[in-house]
């Protein structure tokens, strides 16, 4: 007998969910020029703690109780703050499934307090107010750039600027003689770029200059950011002290008094290949996920997972509607054997050293590594791919992501200056018509100087690399709208 919920139940707005997330990760990897490193990572990140709850609650003996644990999922999925509860609604509406009148009110981003109990800010949308208090609690003309990164996320640009400044309050009775406090930092987040001047030459001094078009960012004398949309969230041990934090702390309850975080719903148990399933979507997601380390975002098996796992939340729902408990196991054990064919022995090894590591179901491994072998043995010989690097001459390519660091020293650890870049490259001529474009990764350190201007991003061109008289080693793309010069430092490209 199978059991399952379906129209606009929670459950079904659950599976819906994964289901349309694991469309958007196709979708978004599919082409690296369409590339979007963000939206994977966001879409992945919400399925690390939603997982084992959306299995429990497709799993639970009775509709009521299924609809229960459900509704717990979907509320806990969606409180991480006004964004994610904003995600949440919108992608249930287009995978079908309006969820306005199941989920409470988003909580609003307000400060916070750390284990000290001193007050913390909250991330701030960048106004006219907000320039104007970060004005007057910081020295923004001595503002230096720490680091930059713009990149292309789908068709749009998006980025991250790094600030390190000094306070303008004092903070020598809150340390010790023998301790020197280090710098703050504004973290902020960039939506919409629509314009990018930027020289590491001149990136000393900023200012905020939001109106109702969006955000401008003044960089050095000539250096500007212009964007739809800014945050900003500072990173200061000694915010308790500025004008905003002492306004802050009158108003923030005691750090004692604020209910605990509340975990995710752990309701219920799971047979065994249930649970075996639920681990494997969970460490496809944490695979996925892997793309938020900019250096290994190309790396990341994103396409492959993604193809294997398509449609696993319907495929859950109707597994785990199964009765009595002995089909429901049956059911999942031939979802993973699903899953294992569709990825080939390569996914098959993968699927039995996650189980293995997790202890789970050791007969059924040692099932899945024979079948994994006897496939590698009965398969012709495939010839590795060809590389770009074989191409004479430089490939054309596209900038997907352009990151400067500064040299800097955080926590007593010193960190030399880098540039690292994310390109689209099409593939070789030896490639499969059809095959879509991929990503490559370069860094550089010890950078000379780093430029970038809005140009860089505005479709494909080729590479040039020069080395001059002083021995610089200099990048360019776009007749120099990127343009990265670099001494005795490492060169890393993959």
């Amino acid at each position: 007998m199978i059991d399952f919920d379906g129209g606009d139940s929670a459950l079904a707005v659950l599976g819906a969910l994964l289901d349309r997330s694991l469309t958007q990760i196709g979708e978004a990897s599919a082409d690296a020029r369409r590339f979007d490193r963000e939206l994977i990572r966001a879409t992945a990140d919400v399925w690390d703690s939603n997982s084992l709850p959306f299995f429990r609650a497709a799993t639970a003996d009775t509709p009521s109780e299924r609809e229960r644990r459900a509704l717990a999922a979907l509320e806990w999925m969606a409180g991480f703050g006004e964004e994610r509860r904003a995600w949440v609604l919108e992608q249930a509406a287009a995978a079908g499934h309006p969820v306005d009148g199941l989920l409470p009110p988003a909580k609003p981003s307000l400060p916070g307090r750390d284990y000290q109990g001193r007050v913390t800010a909250p991330v701030m949308a960048m106004t006219p107010w907000t320039a104007e208090s970060l004005a007057a609690d910081y020295d923004l003309p001595s503002a230096e750039v720490r680091s930059l990164h713009v990149e292309r996320a789908g068709s749009r640009l998006t980025g991250y600027l790094e600030l390190a400044v000094s306070r303008s309050c004092p903070v020598d009775d809150e340390i010790s003689p023998d301790d020197s406090p280090e710098s703050a930092m504004l973290d902020i987040r960039l939506r919409g770029i629509t314009e990018v001047r930027f020289d590491s030459h001149d990136a000393r001094g900023v200012a905020f200059r939001p109106d109702a078009e969006g955000t401008s960012i003044g960089i050095g004398s000539r250096g500007a950011l212009r964007a739809a949309t800014a945050d900003v969230s500072p990173d200061d041990r000694f915010r308790h002290l500025s004008a905003a934090g002492r306004r802050a702390d009158a108003t923030t309850p005691p750090r004692e008094s604020r209910p605990a975080p509340a975990g995710p719903p752990r309701e219920g148990g799971l047979g065994d290949y249930a649970m075996a399933a639920a681990t494997l979507l969970h460490h496809a997601m944490l695979e996925i996920r892997m793309v938020r380390y900019h250096q290994h975002a190309h790396q990341a098996p994103v396409r492959v997972l993604q193809r294997v796992f398509a449609g696993a939340g319907q495929a859950v729902l109707t597994a785990g509607g199964h009765r009595p408990h002995l089909r429901r196991e049956a059911a999942f054990r031939r979802l993973i054997e699903t899953w294992a064919r569709r990825g080939g022995p390569a996914m098959t090894e993968w699927i039995a050293e996650v189980l293995d590591v997790t202890g789970r179901q050791p007969d059924f491994v040692a099932d899945l590594r024979e079948q994994a072998r006897a496939a590698r043995a009965v398969g012709a010989p495939r010839r590795s791919a060809p590389t770009p690097w074989a191409l004479p001459g430089p490939p054309e390519s596209e900038l997907r992501l352009a990151m400067y660091t500064a040299a800097h020293t955080r926590y007593g650890t010193h960190h030399d200056s880098s540039a690292l870049v994310h390109l689209a490259v099409p593939p070789h001529p030896e490639d499969a018509a059809g095959t879509p474009w991929r990503l490559r990764s370069a860094r550089s350190t010890g950078l000379a100087r780093f430029q970038l201007r809005t140009e860089a991003f505005q479709g494909a061109g080729h590479a040039r690399v020069t080395v001059d008289d002083d021995a610089l080693r200099h990048v360019l793309l776009r007749h120099g709208a990127l343009h990265i010069t670099s001494g005795d430092g490492d060169h890393d490209p993959s």
